[in-house]
């Protein structure tokens, strides 16, 4: 007798019908019966399928809006601000258990590598095939390639020059030219331009040799236009070829997508209501007063006899003055008219609230607190804007590791490369030991400090409470704690030729009394007597002498 599994395939069962006829659903979110629900019926479609018909369009409104509206504009700067900022450092951090080096000899490979890392990011000869950017600059460029368009790709491309150390170049290119081949679009396995294997790796990207805007502009639409090259993803060896940055939010999705994409209807219309608010304010301000007739018809008519209109026109000339209103005037006014004052509606008084309401809407979209997108903190205490920052700072954390995973570590593993083939960085059995010695993050630009006092209390707690280091603190304000110690030992011998105190003695520490006259008491927050009692307690668990406030 055969036997039978237990398991069988599971089926999909058609819920019946309801009492009206209509399918039955287990969920409201699910009822096409709802009135509020019955027309939304979305395609259940693939990541590719969604995405790479309307990426074109996309992009290309994406772009407008960034030119031609000045919020989206001061949005993309707060966020190269925050994400990147103004600093770029390696700091290198090889495995050093793994290669079996004691912490001595990992410290010592690190400022050699970080040194000579820095002579290739920060000359712009070096590391960029155009000679115009540092690495910082690209960075820069390829992050907001990745939020306006949804991607940023890079070449690397091996180019010696004589007058340069390094010959591993990063060249830009902008997303509208990775597209597919005409002759390869009914293939399955090429999407958004890239091909791919069976397990969703890409093995070559196909790129137009120009900008397929080119023929929109003022240049010739002529060769290379519709001409690809097919790039490989990597050497033979495994020397990356392509550099691609794009938010990868779905599996199987191929491309990225602009941040703007969710809110980018509700930026359009705001920016419309906007501009036709001003507009209307501005014609409203135009007009000063109306002229109007208090005559009945049968006197307007025996006023002006046979041509009424030459009449009134006439009469009308004789009151040029009220093109003009000035203080003290004595205004002619025609026969049979009187001033009648106008009183504008604009500007609009719910516009305010109205707007605001949108705008916090587009802030969440775009993953910024609305005091952030608008730099306005009128309306926010220090605990308000905080905690407005603490969310944000979730958000640029999580975009500085994508940008350290998918864009500046691999263009550091290219420069380590070809650093340790031409003999300037020892790395034995590099390709075998290849993540042991990349290991590696990035030091961007500091947050700030919303209150300085209270931050550097907080920060000195860490440190002494052993919940944090010299060199995590010093990250987060965009320093390099090593360069910060050797410059301190710098001042402390130029401070002792001269016979000036050590730095860090009780002769250069705040006290409790400065601390309180410093800070004074906000009514929303801590007062000055308690953050004097949280100096004493900061003092006191370093081992310092505390002080009195009084």
């Amino acid at each position: 007798m055969a036997r039978t599994s237990r398991h069988r395939p599971q089926r999909h069962i058609k819920a019946p019908p309801g009492p009206s006829g209509a399918v039955a659903s287990s969920h409201h979110a699910a009822s096409s019966s709802d009135l509020a629900m019955h027309g939304w019926n979305p395609i259940a479609a693939s990541a590719d399928a969604d995405l790479l018909p309307d990426l074109d369009t996309l992009m290309s409104r994406s772009r407008d809006l960034a030119r031609n509206n000045g919020l989206v504009a001061g949005g993309f700067q707060t966020l190269r601000d925050n994400i990147v900022g103004s600093v770029l450092k390696l700091s290198a951090t090889p495995d050093y258990r793994l290669l079996g080096w004691t912490r001595d000899q990992a410290l010592a490979w690190e400022n050699i590598a970080e040194a000579k890392f820095r002579s290739y990011a920060e000359m712009p000869g070096e590391v960029d095939a155009g000679r115009t950017l540092d690495l910082l600059g690209l960075t820069l460029q390829a992050l907001t390639g990745a939020l306006t368009n949804g991607d940023a790709i890079a070449l690397p491309i091996w180019k010696p020059r004589p007058d340069a150390r390094w010959a591993t170049r990063i060249k830009l290119i902008e997303a509208d030219r990775l597209c597919t081949p005409a002759h390869l679009e009914h293939r399955d396995d090429w999407r958004g331009g890239i091909q791919f294997d069976n397990d969703g790796a890409p093995i070559n990207y196909a790129f137009l040799k120009r900008h397929p805007g080119d023929a929109y502009g003022l240049f010739s639409a002529g060769a290379g236009v519709k001409e690809w090259e097919i790039v490989p993803a990597f050497t033979a060896w495994g020397r990356r070829r392509v550099i691609h940055l794009h938010d990868k939010e779905r599996t199987g999705q191929s491309r990225g997508k602009p941040i703007l994409t969710a809110v980018m209807k509700e930026f359009h219309m705001a920016g419309k209501y906007s501009s036709n608010e001003l507009q209307a304010s501005v014609a409203s301000s135009l007009v000063a007063a109306f002229l109007e007739s208090d005559l009945d018809q049968e006197s307007a008519g025996a006023l002006f006899g046979n041509d009424p209109r030459a009449e009134w026109n006439k009469s009308v000339k004789q009151a040029q003055g009220l093109r003009k209103l000035e203080g003290a005037a004595v205004i002619p006014l025609p026969v049979g008219a009187k001033v009648s004052t106008f009183t504008p509606g604009r500007p609009n008084q719910a516009f305010e609230a109205f707007m605001l309401a949108v705008l916090r809407h587009i802030a969440a979209g775009m993953n910024m607190p609305y005091e952030l997108l608008l730099k306005d903190f009128s309306k926010t205490n220090y605990s308000s804007a905080r905690a407005a920052m603490l969310e944000a700072w979730r958000y640029f954390n999580g975009r500085r590791r994508w940008l350290m995973t998918t864009w500046l570590k691999p263009i550091y593993e290219l420069w380590l490369e070809e650093a340790i083939n031409a003999g300037e960085i020892e790395a034995p059995n590099f390709y075998a030991q290849r993540y042991a010695y990349t290991r590696c993050r990035f030091i961007f630009g500091g947050k700030g400090w919303v209150d300085p006092v209270k931050e550097a209390q907080a920060a000195i707690l860490r440190v002494a409470g052993g919940l944090s280091t010299m060199e995590n603190e010093c990250a987060e304000q965009g320093q390099d704690y090593e360069e910060i110690m050797d410059q301190q030992q710098v001042e402390q011998t130029m401070r002792a030729e001269r016979g000036l105190p050590a730095l860090g003695g009780n002769a250069n520490k705040p006290t409790a009394k400065t601390l309180t006259q410093d800070n004074p008491a906000d009514p929303e927050d801590e007062t000055g007597e308690q953050s004097a009692q949280a100096f004493n307690d900061t003092m006191a668990m370093l081992g310092q002498p505390q002080e009195s406030a009084q």
